[in-house]
């Protein structure tokens, strides 16, 4: 009897209580059972391994979509997985074991369901199409079912996902009409995907209101704790302050929600730190967190923004402290540790120590990411690019100096510091052994601070041979001695002699014998020759450093102490008339009574010379040279250069122009058509900037203006 009533009981084709009631039990509680908590470990899967980029504003739900030949169909990207292929099969199931399709209606009451969940396995695994295709069926045979409003907000999503966001609004719009008939549940999910929608329009007042509307119950803790903070987020660019504060704070007075959002919602309250900020309580509360050992995976966050404060607050060195430690904290992701040597190399920038700035921001630019085209990485690479001469210098100089000292110590004086060297090294050999294992500058601050030994001294310490000659000649060339050497033509070369002298002084010791003394003393420089030699290379390189911080970075104090160190060496005699003329300049934008000083000296014993004419009447300059000379011709054949679109040659001949006529009123004109080339050659972006440098630096010329005027015509366009 009992098997009797189970086969009628079994049957789909029979529209009898016990079968609906049968077939619906079945569904619910065994295959769509099992195939939700197949769904709910699918979404676990994926949101462990989903990184948020917490950088940039988070998206409002947390699925990465790959890039598909047909988008939705095919391809599942990496969020595919089997929990979500099991969850589809069990909603197949349910649809081919349990259907009761009785004369064109569906008896089973769970059959939509099963509809909804084969919607939501697909969408999860990327296959859009397909997942629309399941709720459009449920929309048209089940259209008074319970989940109609919830199968049409993922109907919604789910054009959004393929990039129609005009009929995703439509359809959520049409939805929040009923806004009184919804559930609290319903209504928050359809907040959250309009606010999705809004978001994919750029349209942030609308995206904004709609997520205050998706934050009102704690239905879903975890999708109002990430709305929340996308607030926040929103509420800063929009700097509205106050209610970003406001947001961040209701996350992290959040109960049971993943930490990740409560910790980096005070991360987010220290960025939006202002003149009105209690920065005592702020420090108060990083230093806390960053002692708490659970935040141990976010301390290189925590350190940054504790340095961010700190450097607001004018406490340079103990942020400094702070983003060394984000660079080496354990866990310190790459993109973080990118904006640590960042702010690193800013500091010292700003310190005008353009070497160890310029480590730090090669720190940054060896970094691997997605996408290298970025404004901010482009802008720090032409900053980097601007730095390039002054390490190869500094370096020189650096180098030229330690021999030269060297040379001039008794034979006593040089075994003992060579002594002193080696037995420095055998101490320090250990702890040199674990740096080498950092790699590349992340450990260049470490560097900085190992004892007196390597870390000063010309031939063992290749760290800082790494700055020099060959990285200059591989750059420059072998160049002469001449005002403008750097303009010119790379295949000019030194003599024989100089080069040999130049291969001799830059040998390293041997590792094998470093610790060998007559191997150092062996390498002293003793001829005249290669000494005079060395002290031209260091003269030269001094003189290049005055120009450089005088004519590009306008720090006048490190410009006048390698000049006038430079006269103190009693350099070549063509050297010292161009120096004591930019000392005369370099002092007179410092209002240095020094100024007058060289003035006099110039006007009276090089009476004769182009600088006493400079100084006096800039005006003769121009009036007294030849007309192949002259700057205005010069001009002209640049120009005519450009009209015929040589425009490597343009940017090198006003290069040139632009230093020797640093003084001259036709400076301008060269800056201009500088720009023009630099934006024929690299195209818009690279334009503007350079349209920008001739508007802020030559702003009441006529060229300025022009550069003003062409920057707004670009920008409308």
């Amino acid at each position: 009897m009992f098997a009797l009533l189970f086969a009628i009981s079994c049957s789909t084709k029979k529209d009898a209580a016990l079968n609906r009631g049968w077939h619906s039990l079945n569904t619910k509680f065994n295959v769509l059972y099992n195939g939700n908590l197949a769904l709910e470990d699918g979404l676990k899967e994926l949101n462990s391994k989903y990184k948020d980029d917490y950088w940039q504003t988070l998206p409002i739900e947390p699925l990465k979509v790959e890039e598909l030949a047909i988008p939705g169909i095919d391809a599942k990207g990496d969020n595919s997985n089997a929990s979500f292929e099991k969850a589809e099969e069990k909603a197949v199931k349910a649809v081919q074991k349990h259907s009761m399709s009785i004369k064109g209606k569906e008896r089973n009451n769970q059959i939509d369901d099963a509809y909804l969940l084969l919607g939501k396995s697909r969408y999860y695994s990327q296959r859009f199409v397909p997942a629309l295709e399941a709720f459009n069926y449920v929309l048209e045979k089940y259209p008074t079912a319970d989940l109609i409003h919830e199968t049409r907000i993922w109907k919604a999503k789910t054009q959004l996902r393929l990039n129609n966001e005009e009929l995703a609004l439509q359809q959520l719009q049409y939805l929040l009409k009923k806004e009184e008939l919804l559930e609290d549940d319903i209504l928050e999910k359809a907040h959250t995907a309009i606010a999705m929608v809004y978001t994919e329009l750029d349209s942030t007042d609308l995206t904004i209101h709609h997520l205050k509307r998706a934050t009102i119950t704690d239905k879903d803790k975890e999708q109002k704790a990430r709305n929340l903070f996308v607030l926040g987020q929103l509420y800063r660019e929009r700097s509205d302050i106050d209610s970003s504060q406001m947001a961040f704070q209701q996350v992290i007075e959040m109960k049971k929600i993943p930490y990740k959002y409560r910790i980096h919602s005070q991360i987010e309250k220290a960025k939006n730190v202002s003149d009105s900020t209690d920065t005592s309580a702020l420090i108060k509360t990083l230093d806390k967190l960053i002692k708490d050992r659970d935040n141990r995976p976010y301390l290189d966050e925590l350190h940054y923004q504790t340095g961010l404060v700190q450097q607001k607050l004018g406490r340079i060195d103990i942020a400094e402290e702070h983003f060394i430690k984000s660079v080496h904290t354990k866990s310190a992701k790459q993109f973080q540790q990118g904006l640590s040597y960042e702010e690193l190399g800013n500091i010292y920038f700003d310190k005008a120590k353009f070497v160890y700035a310029g480590a730090y921001y090669d720190s940054v630019l060896s970094i691997p990411v997605a996408n290298k085209n970025t404004k901010r990485l482009r802008s720090l690479k032409r900053k980097r690019d601007n730095l390039e001469e002054v390490i190869s210098f500094e370096e020189i100089s650096h180098r030229t100096d330690s021999i030269l000292n060297i040379v001039a110590m008794s034979k006593e004086e040089q075994t003992a510091f060579f002594q002193s060297h080696i037995d420095a090294l055998k101490e320090a050999e250990e702890k040199e052994a674990q740096e080498e294992l950092n790699a590349g500058f992340g450990s260049f601050d470490d560097a900085r601070n190992q004892p007196n030994n390597s870390g000063k001294w010309y031939f063992y310490n290749t760290q800082v041979l790494g700055f020099g000659t060959q990285e200059f000649q591989r750059v420059w060339g072998n160049r002469p001695l001449e005002d403008n050497w750097r303009l010119s033509d790379k295949s000019v070369f030194r003599d024989n002699d100089d080069e040999e002298d130049a291969e001799e002084i830059t040998d390293v010791i041997e590792a094998s014998k470093k610790y060998d003394i007559a191997s150092y003393l062996d390498r002293i420089p003793t001829e005249k020759r290669v000494i005079d030699s060395i002290k031209t290379v260091r003269n030269d390189a001094y003189y290049n450093l005055g120009l450089i911080y005088k004519e590009q970075f306008k720090v006048y104090e490190l410009a006048t102490d390698r000049l006038e160190k430079l006269l103190s060496f009693s350099p070549e005699e063509k050297l010292i008339l161009p120096a004591k003329y930019h000392l005369y300049k370099a002092y007179l934008l410092m209002n240095s009574p020094k100024a007058e000083g060289y003035k006099r000296d110039i006007t009276a014993n090089y009476s004769d010379s182009k600088y006493a004419r400079l100084i006096l009447d800039p005006q003769s300059v121009i009036a007294d040279a030849n007309d192949e000379n002259s700057p205005e011709n010069i001009y002209k054949k640049v120009y005519y250069q450009y009209e015929d679109k040589k425009y490597d040659e343009v940017l090198f001949e006003t290069k040139k122009a632009i230093l020797q006529y640093t003084d001259l009123p036709i400076l301008p004109k060269f800056e201009l058509l500088r720009a023009y080339a630099i934006g024929k050659k690299d195209g818009v972006d690279a334009f503007k900037i350079a349209l920008e440098f001739v508007k802020l630096n030559y702003s009441n010329t006529q060229e300025g203006k022009k550069a003003a005027q062409v920057i707004e015509t670009i920008s409308v366009q």
